[in-house]
């Protein structure tokens, strides 16, 4: 069986004080005993499992809510003082004793149950039987409270052990940070060498690019005007040909020299003036863009194939020359 024991205040009389002793088998709804009591009078009664359902019944209220309050009422005391009252009235010989219960509202109360007790005639066995309650209570919660202490200790020492066993971790931690941040240090010092070098390299290609630039383009500028004093310093196509017929000897004297002289050519290049087209608007300019762009060596095989062309077709014209000579004579 289980037992609580409260201390009410009845609304007739706030400063009286009484003791409400509550027992039950297993469940409160099941039926519960009450035992009320003041230090000098005794009063005991019981409410049945029917009462509970009548009562619930009668407030239209779900039994099983109805139980809840009661366990709030009469089991919790002063957890929920203010939202439950207690009414306590006697007769002249404290014979009877009415106990009611209700609970506060906003803008009233209601009734949640009240019975009739009966008074003891041996009251002093009653507080006996309080106070050894509340000893074996006490009794209990000493052995609770002891029991508590000493896991509380237990935890307070597990709590030092990880706390010391944190510090080490912390130092390990700032440690090897500290070692980490050392070697990052390191490696981005070196990180910075090789970009400053790699940016000194990449700006000297650049330069080198640079420099390499303009001088291709001071030869190119410089050979085209070689090119173009040459063109105009050399005789024509056709003033070559005449100095070539004027110098040639006469028919008997050209077959003497002929026929005297071994079969000989004259491989002397003659300057020959290239003949200028006339080009259209644009086109110097352009040409002067692809020269100016093109390659030192591509240039010097242009001008070699150039000078080989010049020296052929001098070749040719000789030897037609001579051929013309020998039909003549």
């Amino acid at each position: 069986m289980e037992k609580t024991l409260n201390r009410i205040h009845p609304v007739s009389d706030p400063e009286a004080v009484y003791f409400l002793q509550v027992s039950w088998e297993k469940d409160l709804g099941a039926g519960f005993g009450i035992t009320l009591t003041d230090g000098e009078c005794a009063w005991t009664g019981t409410v049945s499992e029917a009462e509970i359902s009548r009562e619930a019944s009668d407030m239209e209220m779900n039994r099983e809510k109805y139980v809840e309050e009661l366990k709030k009422a009469l089991i919790l005391g002063e957890e929920s003082a203010g939202k439950y009252n207690f009414a306590i009235s006697r007769d002249e010989e404290n014979a009877v004793c009415h106990f009611s219960y209700e609970r506060n509202l906003k803008d009233g109360s209601f009734r949640l149950g009240s019975l009739k007790l009966q008074k003891v005639s041996s009251p002093a066995e009653v507080v006996r039987e309080l106070i050894g309650y509340c000893l074996d209570c006490l009794g209990r919660l000493q052995v609770k409270n002891e029991h508590l202490q000493k896991e509380n200790e237990r935890l307070f020492s597990d709590w030092s052990d990880v706390e010391k066993r944190l510090e080490k971790c912390v130092e390990a931690k700032e440690d090897l940070e500290a070692d980490l941040y050392n070697r990052f240090i390191l490696v981005l010092n070196e990180k910075k060498a090789k970009i400053r070098n790699l940016q000194k390299l990449l700006n000297e290609a650049k330069q080198y690019a640079a420099d390499t630039e303009c001088t291709r383009e001071s030869v190119a500028t410089t050979q085209m005007a070689t090119g173009q004093e040459n063109d105009y310093d050399g005789s024509t196509e056709e003033e070559s040909e005449n100095l070539a017929w004027s110098s040639l000897p006469s028919a008997p004297e050209r077959n003497d020299s002929i026929l005297g002289s071994p079969d000989v050519i004259n491989t002397t290049p003659r300057r020959k003036r290239r003949q200028r087209p006339v080009k259209p608007a644009g086109t110097g300019a352009k040409m002067a863009t692809y020269e100016t762009e093109m390659p030192a060596k591509e240039k010097e095989l242009r001008v070699s194939s150039i000078y080989s062309e010049l020296l052929r077709k001098t070749f040719v014209k000789e030897e037609n020359h001579t051929r013309i000579l020998w039909v003549g004579t």
